[in-house]
């Protein structure tokens, strides 16, 4: 990407993202920040955007900033959006990123993991929603929310019944909201990542994996950059016209 071009892509946009401490969500941050947005990079775990941060500030036109706390809880979400506001003025942008899963068979599943599931995956993505779309509304120009589901709530997956309807759930409230929130100038779209060359894919059984790859038809993994890119598009105003929209990002996957 010719950066000097695309710098101009999200300049002097306000971005939120969350999750950001590693793998997509970082890349985004990344890949935001380079393109002149002022991102908040969002995660439950203190000091995990700091250790990459730095080096991208120095670097880019936009600028990283860390923030800290836990969607799922009203308040402390409530409290960080509303500094936000104070600081910047609006936000552009929200990029409800953050997510959990736990992968288990039916007759397996544990009570705790699909309640983990359901309140990040679900309750927090819909209470950063709601938070911010409240200021996005009083804003001339409105804003952009992209919410990352995953291929597995389109068609599916063994052993992960639990995260799959979470990410259904991601699917249908990424709907509803576009025809609510569209007669305010924001736009709610959705992105599915196929298998992602994260740090979980380090843990995987080789041979599992490969046999997954074989089902790409471009013939491998995603990389990070590949979803914070598409996400790039749907935040920009290239897409001013697009809303209610689910884009699959899985390199021509066969399920």
């Amino acid at each position: 990407m010719n950066h000097s071009i695309a710098a101009e892509l999200l300049s002097e946009k306000v971005i939120l993202v969350t999750g950001a401490g590693r793998g997509i969500g970082r890349a985004m941050a990344e890949t935001f920040a380079r393109n002149g947005a002022v991102v908040y990079a969002i995660d439950v775990r203190e000091g995990s955007v700091e250790q990459w941060c730095e080096e991208v500030n120095a670097s880019t036109s936009g600028e990283v900033r860390p923030l800290y706390f836990d969607i799922t809880d009203e308040r402390e979400a409530k409290d960080a959006v509303l500094q936000i506001r104070k600081s910047c003025g609006r936000i552009d942008g929200l990029v409800n990123n953050a997510g959990v899963e736990f992968n288990e068979l039916i007759g397996m599943i544990s009570r705790e993991n699909m309640e983990k599931m359901f309140s990040v995956n679900v309750y927090g993505t819909i209470n950063l929603l709601q938070l911010v779309s409240r200021v996005m509304a009083r804003q001339e120009t409105g804003g952009s929310i992209v919410n990352i589901a995953s291929m597995t709530a389109l068609r599916g997956n063994r052993g992960q019944l639990v995260y799959s309807a979470t990410k259904g759930a991601v699917v249908s409230l990424t709907k509803s909201a576009a025809k609510e929130l569209a007669e305010k100038k924001i736009r709610v779209n959705a992105i599915a990542p196929g298998l992602t060359n994260t740090e979980m894919m380090k843990q995987a059984d080789p041979e599992k994996l490969q046999s997954r790859i074989d089902n790409i038809c471009m013939g491998r993994l995603a990389e990070p950059e590949d979803i914070a890119k598409a996400c790039l598009f749907l935040l920009s105003d290239l897409s001013s016209y697009v809303s209610g929209q689910v884009l699959a990002v899985d390199g021509c996957t066969i399920m």
